[in-house]
């Protein structure tokens, strides 16, 4: 992402961001939150002299348009982001109009930036110059390769010997020459991890295979297997030394500690009223909460007056599995710096 701030009065202003990648665009669906104004280019039927002899064939021309959103759509398939809204600024004022957003697409957002906004613009920008970090678990018989995208791992592909799922490999020796043929064509960042020894071989085949490769090869010791040990890798703090980027380990850190005080019984608070009762007595450290949640009027309330206390706030993804574990105990928790009851 690429951003230009402009100058913020009491956190209220104009920023203009241009997104590169299908993780800026969920970046953005964060940010463009209703209620916020939006300026676009952006197609539509202009009515000209021609047009109103020929009406059936009034084309659309490109137009500058203000956008008082209302709703906001992350469609990561067609990696594209659709803003509704009414329009504000520009043509048919008072009319309703969709932004489709696309990489490579230039907007402007103005609204009242929250601390956590400002955060995940650094983190986007951050995010535009590093290279894709790739995660591959494997372990007897079975292998999982995942990308790190923004908002948490995403399956690429599966092999199981002799399953016939992805591919049919009859012994071990075949299973491992797939397995590194496959990764081998990657040239960014790789964690090779897993539970048991079959990872050592794994890597041992890769380096002899690929002697000249630069990018970093880091070996991740795993209780288990499948996403539950990239999950594991990202906690260990592996993603944080190839890349800088902290959002993916805070969330796996966070809950962890948030279950563990729920197990033992320490000071914390979850769901939507409780928080908000710790808020006011001022004794939240850390409040969680999952991005689902952020275009909702009492959780962007919540996370405003955490931020004007200085409590840390971590936003969890909907699509990683400490935030689906988060979205089970209502969205929102906080670990306490005392117990309120």
């Amino acid at each position: 992402m690429k951003a230009e701030i402009g100058e913020l009065q009491r956190s209220f202003g104009e920023i203009q961001l241009f997104p590169e990648n299908i993780d800026d665009l969920w970046h953005l669906h964060h940010l463009i939150t209703p209620g916020c104004l939006v300026y676009a280019t952006t197609l539509r039927s202009v009515e000209g002299s021609q047009d109103k002899i020929r009406p059936e064939k009034q084309e659309k021309r490109p137009v500058r348009l203000g956008i008082r959103v209302q709703d906001v759509e992350f469609h990561e398939y067609s990696i594209r982001l659709r803003v509704f809204g009414i329009i504000e600024s520009g043509v048919d004022i008072g009319a309703h109009h969709t932004l489709n957003l696309e990489p490579g697409y230039e907007i402007s957002v103005l609204k009242s930036w929250t601390g956590s906004d400002l955060e995940r613009v650094d983190r986007a920008v951050k995010g535009s110059t590093a290279e894709s970090i790739h995660i591959l678990v494997v372990e007897e018989g079975e292998a999982e390769l995942y990308r790190i995208q923004s908002y948490g791992p995403k399956l690429v592909w599966t092999l199981a010997a002799g399953s016939g799922k992805t591919a049919e490999v009859s012994c071990r020796e075949e299973f491992a020459n797939t397995v590194v043929s496959q990764v081998s064509t990657l040239t960014s960042p790789l964690v090779i991890a897993g539970p048991g020894f079959v990872k050592e071989e794994i890597v041992a085949k890769f380096k002899r295979q690929n002697p000249s490769r630069t990018a970093p090869l880091v070996i991740g010791d795993t209780r288990t297997g499948g996403r539950r040990a990239v999950q594991e890798v990202i906690g260990q703090g592996i993603l944080e030394k190839l890349s800088g980027d902290l959002q993916l380990a805070r969330e796996v850190t966070c809950l962890d500690e948030l279950m563990r005080r729920i197990g033992k019984d320490e000071p914390v608070a979850y769901g939507i009223e409780e928080v908000g009762e710790a808020i006011s007595l001022g004794a939240v450290q850390t409040l969680l909460v999952v991005d689902t949640l952020l275009h909702e009027p009492r959780a962007a309330t919540i996370i405003k007056q955490a931020e004007e206390m200085r409590s840390e706030v971590v936003i969890f993804s909907s699509r990683f599995e400490p935030g689906d574990r988060l979205t089970g105990l209502g969205g929102v928790a906080a670990l306490l710096r005392y117990a309120i009851k």
